[in-house]
């Protein structure tokens, strides 16, 4: 849900108690205006009745409220003086109406010459029941009216507000460290958006430089390491050609050799992982698993053959995803050449693929690695002293740039997935 469409959510929700609020008081406040105009209509009246009394003394005989809106009573002068003026609520049949409806009784006291009254006035007032409903009505037209409004306002004038946050943030999304490639952010004259834009502009650079500064180190020390590696190893090739030494001596130099082989390749490992998470493998193009892996397997037929080892290709369809070739042949040969190694000699290597699954069986030792040590860098699946401990580690880099799940299982076999 985007922000503007998340602010008008709440804003909404909190419109309604509001309104609702805001009607309850108002309603009352309306009923108290209404009563104090119909009070002060009923006193005016009571006013102009006295007045007419002296003027036509035969209005004091009215007694019926069916004849007039008023009617006298004669009192005591005693009960007069204990007198005090009252206001009620109460129903009458009303004949254009055929039906009885609410009306306000004023009753007060009155002194003509030397009588004494009790005069009650009478004047129709609003339904309250209608009130209500009118007023609901009204309310719920209104919160509409203000929902639409908002709505309108979000999408017109706040969404021109926020333009330079958006941009700013469909430049993020499109940025990728790797290509080396900068963000342009749109100045604002909004304090707030003009200080996110400096902090991106500033925090980007800083990455950027990282990135590249890294970068070159790593190449050049795998360089420099690589070099003096290869001088080392061939000078060492060259002494045992041209001397003759005893058996020990040539156990000896065999293990510098082995080892400096080891370092060579744990460097070019290191260095592929590190371009693996830097992202430096940008050309991708749609690979075919099922003839990559037909391919790998042509190139492993001399081990296979050393080994008397055999794979087995069982496939029900032919899972596809766009990905660095360099890195999916990585991938998959990195598992092929882990099952061959550690698998057993003279048995066969089971490889499955259907749409979302490319799978490799071995048999080897008869208990389960360990799963939270096996994808883990320099932890080893055998005690080989040739191996680097990074082929699963690398494996894993690869999986997670591609958003692809690598797991293992064992059912008497070691088998690794690939999910798709």
């Amino acid at each position: 849900m985007k922000l503007l469409n998340h602010t008008t959510k709440y804003l909404s929700l909190l419109l309604l108690p509001l309104i609702t609020i805001w009607a309850i008081a108002f309603y009352y406040a309306m009923l108290e205006e209404i009563y104090d105009s119909l009070d002060d209509g009923l006193e005016n009246h009571k006013i102009l009745l006295t007045k007419r009394a002296n003027e036509d003394p035969s209005i004091l005989n009215n007694t019926d409220l069916n004849k007039h809106v008023y009617t006298f009573k004669p009192i005591s002068e005693n009960q007069y003086r204990a007198f005090k003026d009252s206001y009620r609520d109460t129903l009458m049949y009303m004949y254009n109406e055929n039906d009885f409806e609410p009306v306000r009784i004023f009753e007060s006291k009155l002194k003509h010459d030397h009588g004494f009254y009790k005069v009650k006035i009478i004047t129709s007032m609003i339904e309250e029941d209608d009130l209500i409903s009118d007023m609901f009505t009204y309310l719920i037209s209104l919160y509409f009216i203000l929902l639409i409004s908002i709505l309108l306002l979000n999408n017109i004038l706040l969404k021109k507000i926020w333009k330079p946050f958006y941009y700013s943030i469909s430049q993020l999304k499109n940025f990728k460290i790797e290509k080396e490639n900068k963000i342009i952010t749109k100045p604002s004259s909004i304090d707030e958006f003009q200080l996110l834009n400096d902090t991106i502009t500033k925090l980007i650079k800083k990455s950027s430089d990282s990135y590249i500064e890294q970068k070159h180190f790593i190449e050049n020390a795998s360089h420099e390491l690589q070099t003096p590696l290869a001088i080392s190893i061939n000078k060492l090739e060259l002494f045992l050609e041209k001397h003759r030494l005893d058996e020990d001596q040539t156990k000896s130099l065999a293990s510098v050799l082995d080892n400096l082989n080891r370092l060579t390749r744990l460097n070019k490992s290191l260095l592929l992982l590190s371009k693996i998470e830097n992202k430096e493998f940008l050309d991708e193009e749609n690979i075919d698993f099922l003839n990559l892996t037909k391919k790998i397997t042509e190139d492993f037929e001399d081990l296979l053959n050393h080994r008397n080892m055999s794979i087995i290709i069982d496939h029900k369809s032919t899972p596809s995803i766009k990905m660095n070739k360099d890195l999916a042949t990585i991938l998959l040969t990195n598992f092929m050449k882990n099952a061959i190694i550690h698998g057993n000699t003279n048995q066969q290597i089971n490889i499955k693929l259907n749409h979302n699954t490319w799978s490799i069986s071995n048999t080897g030792i008869t208990e389960a690695l360990r799963k939270e040590d096996l994808f883990t860098r320099f932890k080893k699946v055998s005690y080989s002293e040739k191996s680097s401990g990074l082929g699963l580690a690398i494996n894993i880099a690869i999986a997670s740039k591609y958003d692809l799940e690598v797991s293992y299982n064992f059912k008497n076999t070691h088998v690794f997935y690939i999910h798709f």
